[in-house]
């Protein structure tokens, strides 16, 4: 039960509109999906490292995400600003094979300053993490195996649709807006995930 209740999170968690999954629709569109899969399981290695290594520290990550929480924030925000900006520039499909999407190793450690992904993880390990640390080794291990099984199929929908679209923009002018749409919503995902840091950080400034 405790099992199905972490796969229907990560589930949710996963395939629900996020930094990760609006990168891997925008690359489906200009690079296709076979191109997009290092940065897809880059998301989820990345991802499943994160929580293995989250859930064995639990005590020691909390405090130190506490007082790390709002320069990753801040960090990740910045370069969620920065990546909304090269979307809204990304090339024509044709021109696709001349751009590279992000790399396995640049997706994995994305997640580290990914927002989203923090909450993720951080939720789950507390979750589901149990009490008595002699079993805490096999259960991170078995959250970070739950989180890779899970969340691969799920992010690579967002690839996959991006894909199908990408025969429907293959004109310059539909794919400019589709690229500018993109960048609008990442650059207003992560002024909303700054803001909600910020009110997390000082609740009663705003």
């Amino acid at each position: 039960m405790l099992e199905f209740a972490l796969m229907s999170y990560v589930g949710v968690m996963s395939i629900t509109p996020g930094p990760n999954n609006l990168m891997l629709a925008t690359s489906g569109v200009n690079y296709g999906f076979r191109r997009t899969l290092p940065h897809m399981l880059g998301i989820s290695i990345g991802c499943s490292a994160q929580v293995f290594i989250t859930a064995c520290l639990l005590a020691w990550a909390l405090q130190w995400i506490q007082a790390a929480r709002l320069p990753l924030a801040v960090a990740g925000c910045i370069y969620l600003l920065y990546l909304s900006w090269k979307i809204s520039r990304s090339a024509a499909p044709e021109g696709g094979q001349n751009g590279k999407p992000m790399s396995f190793l640049a997706a994995a450690l994305f997640q580290w300053v990914n927002p989203k992904a923090w909450v993720m993880v951080l939720n789950a390990s507390i979750l589901f993490m149990p009490a008595a640390a002699e079993t805490r080794l096999s259960a991170a291990l078995l959250m970070a195996l739950v989180f890779a099984v899970v969340n691969l199929p799920c992010i690579s929908l967002w690839a996959w649709m991006g894909e199908r679209l990408r025969h429907l923009l293959s004109g310059p002018r539909g794919l400019m807006l589709f690229n500018l749409l993109m960048g609008l919503l990442m650059a207003g995902t992560a002024l909303y995930l700054l803001l909600d840091e910020v009110q997390h950080a000082w609740p009663g400034m705003l």
